[in-house]
Formats: structure tokens, sequence, C-alpha cells
């Protein structure tokens, strides 16, 4: 025990020895306390208050949520094994069969990533709902789309490219030597696949599902849009807020929603950290086999191409629906809705959030990195419950950030300390600096929540650089802060833009996170296109999707322009995904 403590203390010596690297792990562990655990304690503290303890019995016995806590866990299992499996054929097309056209597919695979919310939900529902131009106008009939079915269409359309991304990545890297010996000794195709392919992948299938679970049942945006009498956890949170005033109710239905959310995540890095696939080489070696059966070859091309042509119909009803005047009932051509997005109303919007998304996206990136550098390269004692810490951003549900901000930042927030007692850390903001509704409350959201996607391209560049080179700077007289940057960040520098490129993105099409905390003086685009959903002004929420897309397209151009040609625009999204 002694020796523990002894090498924790030593740890923590060398690291004071350099005041900049201390300075800088004293300002990390003080931003992801403020900005990442208070909240969630702070929501976690109000549902347990004597009104919230009365609602957790209420609503843990209520048969009506028991239906929407059933409702959200079906909901999220169906997304996450659907999306996964889609996922997962997707990758093995691009990777293993033999296909004309697979660049095509695959950019269209990856368009899910930069696009707004309710963007999905809402073209769907104009192609297949009740008067849709397809479900009405070609097969004449009056399909009811809200509920189950059109939510799991529309999620996993949003989010199958977390599974496909990763499985395809992990397909790459499996060393073709192995299915090169499972052929020489006579198994077939099928056997291959069942016996070596799919075994070897178990860790990213499983990975899969658990992200798109947590992501699904976290949904806001599509389930308001889509869900019709379908209620789920996510959106009965966001009515107790902006409907019934009751931050009590949202916190103790938020506690329901963070239970399974956090016990997904710990599975997902628990299975992670034990499981590891790799080849008896280190390299992978031979020559990859490809599918060319006519049968299977066509059959799963049929299927990639379908799913691509899909993407473009729904992507294209945005665009030709940002165009006309009323979509499927007055299609003549119009510019109005770009004139009030640009010109009028919505211009605000755009200019504010692009503004905050550009103020946020260089902080989070550099702080992923500082993050990584700190988690992968020293050592001290609380280095992993940083790294889980810093990953809660991503792994709470965006709601439940929102709630903790609106809890934490227009309250005054004091804690008991042995000695000094009771110290405020947060005072009371009120009045029009008041942090909740403010613009500043919403840039530490797009950081709170892009941080960890830097966070994990860093630590995964890292860990393929030799820690020696690093070494042999100190050794010359370098301290850590020039080591940092004169090698360490110019040698993982497409893993930074990476991680700006997924900040810049994420900022701008995220909504459950900043719903609460948009004023009239702070106006944010997915709020916006939000409003113009329910009001059921579908020309403008279009205008304002187009605009967002180019906006995030116009950012990874530039960012892919810095990084370099051997990156590029879509090893930047594959980066973020």
């Amino acid at each position: 025990m002694n020796r523990v403590l002894s090498r924790h203390i030593n740890e923590f010596r060398r690291i004071f020895q350099d005041p900049v690297l201390f300075i800088s792990l004293v300002l990390v562990v003080l931003f992801v306390v403020v900005a990442v655990l208070m909240p969630i304690y702070a929501m976690v503290a109000e549902s347990r208050s004597p009104d919230g303890q009365q609602l957790f019995d209420h609503y843990l016995t209520s048969p009506v949520y028991q239906t929407i806590i059933t409702n959200t866990l079906k909901m999220g299992l169906l997304v996450a094994v659907l999306g996964t499996a889609l996922g997962f054929l997707l990758a093995y097309i691009q990777v293993k069969v033999d296909v004309p056209f697979k660049r095509f597919m695959h950019i269209t695979y990856l368009v899910p990533i930069i696009s707004p919310p309710f963007a999905v939900a809402t073209s769907v529902l104009l192609l297949f709902g009740r008067n849709g131009m397809i479900s009405k106008g070609i097969f004449n009939e009056r399909y009811d789309i809200y509920g189950l079915d059109g939510l799991a269409l529309v999620l996993t359309l949003s989010y199958f490219t977390i599974a496909y991304m990763n499985l395809k990545g992990m397909m790459q890297a499996l060393d073709p030597a192995l299915e090169e010996a499972a052929t020489n000794l006579g198994a077939s195709k099928w056997r291959i696949f069942r016996t070596v392919t799919v075994p070897m992948l178990i860790p990213g299938i499983g990975g899969a599902l658990l992200l798109l679970f947590v992501e699904s049942i976290a949904d806001l945006g599509n389930p308001l849009v889509m869900g019709g009498n379908y209620e789920v956890l996510s959106t009965r949170i966001y009515i107790s807020i902006v409907g019934l005033y009751n931050t009590t109710a949202a916190a103790v239905l938020s506690v329901i929603l963070l239970v399974p959310s956090l016990l997904v995540f710990a599975v997902q890095r628990y299975w992670i950290s034990r499981t590891s696939v790799v080849s008896v080489t280190g390299k992978p070696t031979g020559t990859p086999q490809k599918i060319r059966h006519p049968l299977a070859r066509w059959s799963l091309f049929g299927v990639g191409m379908f799913v691509s042509l899909f993407i473009l119909l729904v992507y294209s009803v945005i665009f030709v629906g940002a165009f006309t005047k009323v979509i499927n009932i007055n299609n003549s051509f119009t510019l109005d809705h770009f004139d009030f997005v640009i010109n009028g109303y919505g211009s605000e919007a755009m200019k504010d959030t692009t503004q905050l998304s550009i103020i946020s996206t260089p902080i989070a990136g550099i702080l992923g990195m500082v993050i990584a550098f700190l988690v992968a390269r020293k050592q001290f004692f609380g280095r992993s419950a940083l790294d889980f810490s810093t990953m809660l951003g991503i792994a709470v549900p965006g709601t439940i950030i929102g709630i903790g901000y609106l809890l934490v930042f227009n309250s005054a927030t004091t804690v008991t300390l042995p000695v000094l007692g009771e110290v405020t850390l947060i005072p009371k903001l009120t009045g029009g600096r008041a942090m909740f509704g403010g613009a500043l409350a919403i840039v530490l959201v797009y950081i709170v929540r892009s941080t960890p996607a830097a966070l994990r391209a860093g630590v995964a560049a890292l860990s393929q650089i030799d820690p020696a080179i690093e070494e042999a700077s100190i050794s010359l007289g370098a301290d850590n802060v020039r080591t940092f940057w004169s090698i360490t960040l110019p040698l993982v520098r497409p893993a930074f833009f990476s991680g700006l490129v997924y900040a810049f993105a994420r900022s701008m099409t995220t909504i459950s996170a900043i719903v609460f905390l948009t004023t009239p003086r702070t106006k944010i685009m997915t709020h916006q296109i939000l409003n113009e959903v329910e009001n059921g002004r579908y020309g403008n929420a279009f205008a304002y999707c187009v605009i967002l897309i180019l906006i995030v397209l116009a950012a990874i151009g530039v960012l892919s322009v810095v990084v370099g040609t051997s990156t590029g625009a879509e090893k930047t999204i594959e980066g973020g995904a």
C-alpha cells in the first residue's frame, strides 16, 4: 500500500515540476468537473429531492410511464439491431465484395453524419406519410408512418453510419492470410464468413450495438417529428421542461434515462478493454479475397445501391422542398424560403450558430488533444477517471446535459468541504448575464459534446507513435510543452483536424443538448428548424437544412485543405464517426 502511494506521489511530483503541464492538468480537471460532472450531479441531486422521490414512485409504478419506459427500451434495441445489421452488410459489401460504384455508395453512406436533425424524419414523412408523395401519390395508400415503425426507419437511417464506419475499419484491418488458410483447408465462403470473419468482428459488432442503443434512446428530434402517440423518455423530458416548466419531473425522467445509457456505456468500455482482434504476424499479409460469385455479388450490389439511392431520395426531398412553395402541393419554384433564412428572421440564427460553432471548435479540438496527451503519455492517479469523465460528454444523453446546465448555472451551487464548510462553486447568475439561455452556456455544451471525439482520435493517433520520439526531445532539454507543440501535435495533426471537423459538424447539428438554453437573444439554427417543422413550414425548415449542410461542407473543405490531400474531407468525417 505504501509503495502504491509513494508511486502516485512521485508521479504527481514529476508533473508538478513542469508548471505548464501542472496548470494544464488542473485546468482540464476543473473543466471536466464544472462542465461535465456538476451538471450531471445537479440533475441527480434534483431528482433526489422530496418532490423527486414522490415522482420516482409515481413514474415507476404508473402504467403510462411504464409503457413510455418500455417504448424507449424497445425502440433502442430495435434501432441498435437494425442499424448494426445494415452497417455490417454495407461494410461487408465495401470491403469483401467485388462490385462497381463503391466510391459513390461510400460517399452516400456518410451523408447522415453531416445532416441536421429532423431532416431525415421530415423528408420520410413527406414521402411515406398519410399524404406522402410515394405512399399516397403512387400507391394510393394513406399509410400512418407515425410510431415505432417510422421511428425505427428514420433512426436507423440516421445512425447506421456509426456502425458502418466502425465495422468497415475493422474489416479492412483483418489479416487476409486467415481467410487464405481457411480456403486452402477446403472451407467454403459461407463457412469462412461464419467461422472466421464474424468471430473476428464480434467486438466491433458489440460496440456498434451499444453505441446505436445509446444514441437512439437519447435522440430528441426524430421522436418529436415522427413519434406520434408512441411516446419515449426523451420527448417526455422535453415536454416536462417546455410545456410543464417542471425541472424536477424532467430530472427524475432524466435519471431513469441515464441508467440504461451509463450501463451500456460502461459495458462497452469494459468489453473494449477486455477484447482485442490481432493477427499472428501483427501486420496483414496475403491478398484480400473478394466475393465474385454472380448471384451473391449482384444481390449484394443491389442491396448496397438501393440504400444509396434511398438516401439520395430522402435528401433530394430536402433540396427540392427548399426551392418550392409548398412541396407536393404547390411545386412552383421560389426563393422565398432562402430569403427568409438569409435576409429575414433566420439570418440571426445562421450567424449565431456559425459563430458559436467556430468559437467552440478549436477549444474542443485542443482540449481533446491535451487530455489525450495526458491520458496516453503521462502516468498519474486518476488518469482513467479523467478519460471516463470526459467521455461522459457523449455517453450521457444530450437532454440530460441540457437540464444539468439549466439546474447548475441558473442557481447558486454550493458544496460542503472539510474545514472550509459551505463553499459556493458557481454563483447564481441572473438578469441578462445569466448563464442559462446565454451564448456561453451553449459554447460550453458544444465543447463538452465534441471533446470526446477529439480525445478518442488523439489517443488512437498517439498509440501509433513511438514514445521514444518524445523521450528523445525531453532528453535533449525540451520541456513537455515544447515537446507537445513541436513534436506530438504535428505528428497527430490529421487526428487533430479530424476532431475539429467532427466538433464543428456536431456543434452545427446538435439540438437535444441546447434546446433548453436558447433564447430570443441567442438563436440556434437547429432550434429554428424545430420551430418551422412543428408549425408545418417545411420549406423554411428545408432551406435551413440546405444552408446548414453547405456550411458544414464548406468547413470540412477548408479543414481538409489545411490537413492536406492525404487525409481529405472524407477521412476527417470518418475520424469523427
